[in-house]
């Protein structure tokens, strides 16, 4: 926010010189009252913007610290990889199961046996 020029209230206060053959002071005021609200709104957004950020950011830190820990324990994933096969091979032997069970015969006279465990 340092490259910012005005504030919503700077923009509020500003005074034109009026001259003879000038803008309606009516229309420049109507219009810089809707640009103030837009700035405003952009100045909100840009600041939950940014909070979001840090937010994230430092949940990032958090995350990464917490593999950083967690590294040192390689063989717990191999145990759980290896229970995982384990009950994937259940769930394909109870489905074969299931397919011989509601298509019966159709499957014992396949000649192609890929589906057999």
């Amino acid at each position: 926010m340092e490259n910012v020029n005005f504030t919503p209230k700077e923009i509020l206060q500003k005074q034109f010189r009026q001259k003879m053959r000038g803008y309606d002071p009516d229309d420049v005021d109507s219009f810089l009252d809707n640009v103030i609200k837009d700035y405003d709104t952009f100045v909100k957004e840009n600041q939950r913007l940014q909070e979001e950020n840090e937010r994230l950011l430092s949940k990032v830190d958090e995350l990464t610290k917490q593999v950083q820990v967690g590294g040192s324990q390689p063989q717990a994933t191999t145990a759980s990889s290896a229970s995982s096969n384990v009950s994937n091979m259940d769930i394909l032997k109870r489905l074969s199961n299931l397919e011989r069970h509601v298509f019966g015969s159709q499957l014992d006279n396949d000649p192609n046996e890929s589906h057999r465990l």
